[in-house]
């Protein structure tokens, strides 16, 4: 084997020096120490730049190690536009300071994790992310990051929802209770599908109010509960009948769930305008005669409400069961139709926050009706009236409209207004407002 001894190799022309030829081997003996201090291509080996980066942004080469030092700013590192299976890229947490300051990952619309969106964010004091890019279909996977789960987490978008409008108040002098707010949900069902890049507003319809001592007539409808935005279907629930009550107003207002009548009158229809599934049900007639002069309950979400007899107030339809929040909830009570002087046969509140009607007596028989409860959209209790003793009517329920959806696509929200609760139920969080706000990813 010949032998050549020199301290420097140049090329005879040009700058590009070639070893061999394709397909020839070039062996490099045990214990030989090659050094690089220029740029090398085409290896596996990770050029470790020597500066530190403070700053905001970094253009990330492919075969470079990177010391990222955040203790005074997030940094996001932009990856190349194009690359080659094999290139390399490595972060590493200099000081330890990524769980205050994160180090953001903008992907320059290759795949990470097989996705382009979200961009991945690392935030562990102490963290090294150590990329490989494998080609076009997953993109850039980590080779170690010292997390299992995807970092590009996607936006699946199946919601589930329970939009419940106000509760209907309830009527004064015998009043018939108010009807429960309209009730509509697809949980247990199929999802609605909501988007990215888009807002959907809450709106909570308040309960109406109750007629008034004097003068005397008809409770007020509650108002409509809507959830709206891009993709979907609006869904809009109406807010329950007010409770009918003295001459001329002595028949109940339709709406979600109708209101009860008084004297001989039939109840309100419910499910005002029609949806399918029913939103509501009918309130209960009235009825004339001694010795109570029972008036109508409100309908319910689950059921019509009861009519009054003679001799008592009718029941408010129970309303309906629900478990999106993670445990049973009844929504949606009718409210209890008003008596004569009576208080144990005053109309009794539907399960589901209806409020009890009153008892328009003297002294001891004189009792209050009671208000649907906010939350749960109850229609308000009957009010009543004997001789010259009244007793004021309910006012209804606040609705109340939920959402319920993957916690992570709930943590890719960008926006959150109402101040709703926000609960989680194995995988799932639960979002309920209280009041009108919007949700936006």
């Amino acid at each position: 084997m010949s032998k050549i001894e020199v301290d420097q190799v140049d090329p005879q022309s040009g700058t590009t020096l070639t070893l061999g030829t394709s397909g020839d081997t070039v062996n490099i003996p045990s214990g030989v120490t090659l050094t690089n201090n220029g740029t090398a291509t085409g290896f596996a080996s990770i050029a470790w730049q020597s500066s530190i980066v403070t700053a905001a942004t970094l253009t990330a080469v492919a075969g470079r190690g990177y010391w990222i030092d955040t203790s005074s700013n997030a940094c996001t590192v932009t990856f190349p536009g194009s690359a080659s299976v094999g290139d390399r890229i490595i972060l590493t947490d200099y000081a330890r300071n990524w769980g205050t300051n994160s180090v953001t990952i903008n992907q320059n619309s290759l795949n990470f994790q097989g996705h382009t969106s979200p961009n991945p964010e690392y935030d562990t004091n102490g963290q090294s992310v150590d990329v490989v890019y494998s080609g076009a279909t997953k993109g850039w996977i980590p080779n170690s990051d010292d997390v299992v789960e995807f970092e590009t987490s996607q936006f699946s978008g199946s919601t589930f929802y329970l939009v419940l409008a106000g509760g209907g108040g309830g009527g004064t002098e015998r009043g018939g209770g108010g009807g429960a707010g309209g009730y509509l949900t697809n949980f247990g069902g199929s999802a609605i599908t909501l988007q990215q890049s888009a807002t959907y507003t809450v709106t909570v319809g308040t309960g109406g109010a109750g007629a008034p001592i004097s003068p005397q007539g008809r409770g007020t409808n509650g108002l409509n509960s809507v959830l709206s935005g891009t993709g979907i279907t609006t869904i809009t629930t109406t807010g329950g009948g007010g409770g009918g009550g003295s001459s001329p107003n002595e028949l109940g207002s339709t709406g979600g769930s109708g209101g009860g009548a008084m004297q001989t009158n039939p109840g309100a229809a419910g499910n005002t305008p029609s949806t399918t599934p029913s939103q509501g049900n009918n309130g209960g007639a009235g009825a004339q005669g001694t010795p109570y002069y029972g008036s109508g309950g409100g309908g319910g979400a689950g059921a019509v409400g009861v009519d009054g007899t003679t001799s008592k107030g009718g029941n408010g339809g129970a309303g309906a069961a629900n478990s999106i929040t993670g445990s049973s909830v009844t929504y949606g009570g009718g409210g209890g139709g008003g008596v004569y002087n009576s208080i144990a046969n005053i109309g009794v509140g539907g399960t589901g926050g209806g409020g009890n009607g009153g008892s328009g007596g003297n002294g001891s028989q004189n009792q209050a009706a009671t208000d649907g409860t906010d939350g749960l959209g109850g229609g308000g209790g009957g009010g009543a009236r004997q001789g010259g003793y009244t007793s004021k009517a309910g006012d209804g329920g606040n609705g109340l409209v939920i959402l319920r959806m993957l916690t992570s696509d709930y943590d890719l929200k960008t926006g959150l207004t109402g101040s709703p609760t926000v609960t989680t139920s194995g995988l799932d969080s639960i979002i309920s407002f209280t009041a009108s706000g919007s949700i936006s990813f």
